[in-house]
């Protein structure tokens, strides 16, 4: 520029030094309704910057602009810091295009034309990426790319985890490991499942929280943001009627009084109207508590819909055993020794899962010591038909071995060599069930876990079942669930006999 700065110029360039007024006023954004609208961070986006770490893990509800504000603030720090790059990971090759096109770009396209001038047109500028004269760099993608990258946002993390394993582990192994300590990683998603790696740094960097400690730079800080600290997720309109039938008003009486959330009328009627509209996935896209968020209905799980009722009805509490009643044990037989107990007890028409075990690399006398040190007072033991099977290295059954071994009421039970008709058995009978919740809380991820596979190049989910670590409770709950019928009257059409002693 060859004409001397007016004193506003001088102003503007004088601001330039502070990036917090850098974020509030250079960039513009697209507004919901398409309109082309000054960037200033929201409640959430400020509470992020105020408390961002090295590393950090953002559980949210949805439409709170957070990654719009790593798109803003990396494409800032690529800006005015020489030769740094940012990357962005989307979960979907359209979503990456869109949040290049809408975001990054549209902020760059729409920087002050004397700013522009100042910093230098992109050296490239091409589908996905910008690099600029300050030798920096900032590129949206689906997957990582080589070189090293110093700051990484990873978008609905969450979703990859539970649709493209395969990528999500390459992004842990590959980006995230590559960004060196004194760098930026941040992640956001909805949740999906309580598997996985976003579960899994959620839970950790929880738990670090709780401590008080002060975090390494190489371990995640964990943010969360609900639906009801949202100040627009009301509706305020007070001729608007909404009816709030008595299971929603208790659980926004469990909300204040367990978690000191005390919503407003308008509040209680946006959740109930939005409720309707997202059914079982409310609790994952607009999660009041964090916790509730990885409860939510899983896309691709056979068993979906049946645990968010669980979850909704509160059958996941603790259960008083009952002397009076016998205990039932339901087995998995699993390959590579992998063995599952669940207990149950039958109350009426409920069956209370009370209890629940799993272990490998034993042999059958620990799992009858595990039945023995329990001190149950045990009715039916439902085996699979499989335990009727000789094993190569005895020449005998395991149904012979645990009979020697005084394993009495042994019922083998008869599963389906159709396993979807056993997953709908299961199905039918989850609506009875009641699990405790200091004991049971692995067959419960299980339940809440076990899925289809999902095909990658179709984008579909098949109808054969993940084999995972999940699988094997799951199988014994097909167990359960075939011989329930006969648990309590003897031998039918679902079981056999295998044993009248008594252990």
């Amino acid at each position: 520029m060859n004409r001397p700065l007016t004193q506003e110029e001088q102003t503007f360039f004088e601001n330039l030094s502070d990036r917090k007024w850098r974020l509030d006023n250079l960039y513009y954004i697209k507004d919901k309704q398409g309109n082309r609208v000054k960037f200033k961070m929201n409640w959430a986006q400020k509470a992020i910057w105020e408390g961002l770490w090295y590393f950090s893990i953002i559980l949210k509800a949805r439409q709170l602009g957070v990654t719009t504000f790593f798109c803003i603030l990396y494409l800032d720090i690529v800006l005015f810091n020489e030769h740094k790059t940012a990357g962005i990971i989307a979960h979907k090759d359209k979503d990456a295009k869109k949040i290049f096109k809408e975001k990054v770009k549209f902020a760059w396209d729409n920087l002050d034309p004397l700013l522009k001038d100042y910093l230098g047109p992109p050296n490239t500028d091409s589908a996905g990426e910008l690099a600029f004269p300050n030798g920096s760099s900032i590129f949206v993608s689906t997957s990582t790319r080589g070189g090293t990258i110093q700051y990484l946002h990873i978008s609905e993390f969450g979703y990859i985890c539970a649709h493209y394993p395969g990528k999500a582990q390459e992004i842990v192994t590959g980006s995230i490991n590559s960004v060196e300590q004194g760098m930026m990683v941040t992640i956001e998603s909805t949740a999906e499942g309580r598997s996985g790696y976003f579960y899994d740094f959620c839970e950790k960097a929880q738990k670090a929280a709780l401590t008080g400690r002060q975090l390494s730079p190489l371990e995640f800080k964990f943010f969360f943001f609900s639906w009801w600290q949202h100040p627009q997720y009301a509706l305020e309109n007070n001729k608007v009627q909404v009816p709030i039938d008595e299971k929603h008003k208790e659980y926004f009486d469990m909300l204040q009084q367990k978690h000191s959330i005390l919503l407003t009328s308008a509040q209680k009627k946006w959740y109930v109207q939005k409720k309707a509209l997202n059914r079982d996935s409310m609790m994952a896209e607009y999660p009041s508590l964090a916790e509730e968020a990885f409860h939510a209905s899983i896309q691709g799980a056979y068993y979906s819909n049946e645990m968010v009722r669980v979850y909704e009805d509160n059958r996941i509490r603790l259960l008083p055993m009952d002397r009076t009643i016998p205990v039932d044990t339901w087995w998995d037989l699993g390959m590579n020794d992998k063995n599952i107990i669940i207990f149950t007890q039958a109350f009426g028409n409920e069956i209370r899962v009370i209890d629940y075990y799993e272990n490998s690399n034993e042999g059958l006398a620990h799992y009858v010591n595990v039945l023995r040190e329990r001190g149950y007072t045990y009715g039916v033991h439902g085996l699979p038909h499989d335990a009727k099977v000789k094993e190569l290295g005895t020449g005998e059954t395991r149904l012979a071995t645990l009979q020697k071994l005084r394993l009495g009421n042994i019922r083998v039970i008869k599963r389906t060599p159709n396993i979807i008709d056993d997953i709908e058995v299961v199905r039918q009978i989850l609506p009875r069930c009641y699990f405790d919740v200091e004991k049971t809380g692995k067959l419960v991820d299980a339940l809440e876990n076990y899925r289809k596979a999902y095909n990658e190049s179709t984008g579909e989910f098949t109808n054969t079942p993940v084999h995972d670590k999940h699988s094997h409770a799951a199988d014994a709950m097909r167990t359960l669930a075939r011989g329930w019928q006969s648990h309590a009257v003897g031998a039918s059409a679902n079981s056999e006999d295998a044993s009248q002693d008594f252990f």
